[in-house]
């Protein structure tokens, strides 16, 4: 099991786009996610966003960096950002996004 949230214990089922950067010493780095039309922003959906937590079977990863994007004055996407300062929160990161990968069908794209 591997899921996100922007509420504690509600799914979100939109998949993100994940961009991920090591920092130049390998020890952390950044992880950007993008949703666009998530549930979270549902006309019918009275979740107040707290954070994005990255829920498995080891724990949550959470991050408060959590922005909106509207247009024309409406909620379209959410962008959180996860900084990892270190070489054990990084590979924490990793053992996550394995999961949540296999779960989701993902893949990954070098650039």
């Amino acid at each position: 099991m591997a899921e996100i949230q922007f509420s504690r214990g509600i799914k979100e089922e939109v998949v993100p786009d994940i961009r991920v950067t090591r920092s130049r010493n390998g020890d952390g780095g950044t992880a950007t996610f993008y949703f666009d039309a998530p549930q979270a922003l549902d006309d019918d959906s009275s979740v107040e966003i707290t954070g994005m937590y990255l829920v498995d079977n080891e724990g949550e990863i959470i991050t408060r960096d959590v922005k909106g994007k509207f247009i024309n004055g409406k909620p379209s996407a959410i962008e959180a950002k996860l900084l990892m300062n270190s070489a054990a929160e990084w590979e924490r990161f990793i053992r996550f996004m394995n999961k949540y990968a296999e779960e989701n069908g993902l893949g990954l794209t070098k650039s």
